[in-house]
């Protein structure tokens, strides 16, 4: 496989349909003001002169904006999918016709998802000193395999639970020898793409899959965190009853305040008729739940990692599976009855591989991952060590101001006065570390 300049370092679908998948980037960056902004302000300075960046992010319009905006800021990149289903074939194909070496297509199997990753990380005349990770794969690949190689690395940048909690548990066990950024619970991040991205999310994933009335429908959401409470609400507004499990007593307390019922799952499993995952946790779902569950249940999981619902159980030889569409599988149970549950995207993240995402809340979180890898790669030696770190605050705010004026909003000033009253700086930071927005 070449693209028309010759060029053969990718693996993509079908490199034919790059036009189409050019279109899909230009629209979404009509969508995407704060990484636009960031590309046009830094172009001159190009902050990323010099960084090796391996890349393992959903491969879609939104992350190829970010993709060609690291690229414009000066760095070399190599980029792998990390969920399975998520890729857009034909954005992969305008990235590889563009000269970008990208290796993803949807529906990868386990094998050949691995192989994408490594293909990133080791290959000829390339060094890496970056990782931009979403769920930590690329991270635990160099670690395993490419020890030494691990030890030159910069920095890396990861914007999920799972990749966020592997993180840590690596700086626990002394095993993290290189600074990392923890951008998933920056406030960009958080409160912008985990809870208003899947408020809207859920509902378009959940509609496409299966055409189901979301109204008057119950449903039990595990987890509520800022992705439960986005799906919650979105949930809630057409109409469903929302039942909510969680072992959080803080967040079970905001669920009840919220007007959502707090239940063990076992107590409402035999009446729902949907049940989402967003724990980041595993075996939420076991086959003892779903042996349980009504006829025409629909099962999904919103968090990152595939590990919520325990999709092998289902892999037996008594439970016969039914391809519906894309995505989209039931499971029959045997017996009479001929009861099947439907499981979308084989218990994967539902939102990337069923629909699709906002390209303005996709925009924040770009925007907050480019500054996270500015920030790591320019740092002088000794600011950052061997640790996980959140980004500053005043980039927060800074990823924030560069989406306002396409909202039209007009942020009001402090006087002199008022700043040294509050004892702030007129430009900024305006909360504390320890403020929960």
């Amino acid at each position: 496989m070449q693209n028309s300049k010759g060029y053969t370092d990718f693996c993509v679908r079908n490199i034919k349909q790059h036009s189409f998948g050019r279109h899909e980037i230009e629209i979404a960056e009509q969508e995407m003001p704060g990484i636009m902004a960031l590309r046009k302000q830094a172009l001159e300075d190009k902050p990323l002169k010099g960084a090796n960046i391996v890349g393992c992010t959903h491969v879609n319009a939104q992350t190829a904006v970010l993709i060609e905006t690291l690229i414009c800021l000066g760095a070399n990149v190599r980029w792998a999918a990390c969920n399975i289903y998520s890729t857009q074939n034909e954005v992969a194909a305008a990235l590889a016709e563009s000269g970008v070496p990208i290796f993803a297509w949807r529906g990868e199997i386990e094998e050949d998802f691995w192989w994408c990753i490594d293909k990133c990380v080791h290959a000829e005349n390339w060094q890496p000193n970056m990782i931009l990770d979403d769920g930590g794969d690329a991270t635990h690949l160099m670690l395993k395999k490419y020890p030494v190689m691990f030890k030159m690395i910069k920095g890396i940048v990861d914007e999920s639970v799972t990749g966020v909690h592997r993180l840590y548990q690596l700086s626990k066990t002394s095993k993290l020898t290189v600074p990392a950024m923890n951008v998933k619970d920056a406030i960009t991040k958080t409160k912008f793409d985990s809870l208003y991205s899947c408020k809207e999310s859920v509902i378009d994933s959940l509609k496409r899959a299966t055409d189901i009335m979301i109204g008057g429908k119950q449903v039990v959401l595990c987890g509520y965190g800022e992705v439960g409470k986005g799906c919650a609400q979105a949930l809630k507004g057409l109409g469903c009853i929302v039942y909510v499990t969680e072992i959080d007593p803080i967040c079970a307390l905001q669920a009840c305040m919220d007007g959502f019922r707090v239940v063990k799952l076992n107590e409402v499993i035999r009446t729902v008729d949907v049940v989402i995952t967003c724990t980041g946790n595993k075996n939420v779902v076991t086959r003892e739940h779903m042996d349980k569950m009504k006829n025409g249940c629909i099962v999904c999981n919103m968090g990152h990692s595939n590990t919520e619902i325990d999709v092998n159980s289902l892999r037996t030889s008594e439970l016969q599976w039914e391809k519906m569409r894309s995505q989209v599988d039931h499971i029959i149970w045997p017996g009479p009855d001929g009861k099947r549950i439907i499981l979308l995207a084989e218990g994967r993240l539902v939102n990337l591989s069923c629909s699709s995402i906002s390209s303005f809340v996709a925009s924040i979180s770009a925007t907050t991952q480019a500054l996270a890898l500015i920030e790591l790669f320019n740092a002088p030696p000794g600011r950052y060590k061997a640790d996980v770190y959140l980004l500053p605050k005043k980039m927060d705010e800074y990823v924030a101001s560069l989406h306002l004026p396409t909202l039209d909003a007009h942020l009001t000033e402090l006087t002199d006065e008022q700043a040294r009253y509050m004892g702030l700086n007129k430009a900024g930071p305006f909360k504390p570390n320890y403020y929960r927005y």
